[in-house]
């Protein structure tokens, strides 16, 4: 059975990997890039958030 916390960890990687390509990217002088891919890191990182937020609270209720 696959876990709650499967999403929230891969939203987390999508995160990462999109902060370290902003990081590349503004290293070479591509701001506009590094810009959108910090951006898309913010997204990911506000999904990974909610899934943790979600799946917390399933676990709460499960104990109840």
């Amino acid at each position: 059975m696959p876990s709650p916390h499967n999403p929230a960890a891969e939203f987390h990687n999508k995160a990462a990997h999109a902060h370290e390509a902003a990081a590349a990217a503004h290293d070479k002088g591509d701001h506009l890039t590094a810009h959108e891919l910090s951006r898309q890191a913010h997204e990911y990182s506000i999904k990974a958030f909610e899934y943790s937020k979600a799946a917390s609270a399933n676990f709460k209720a499960s104990k109840e």
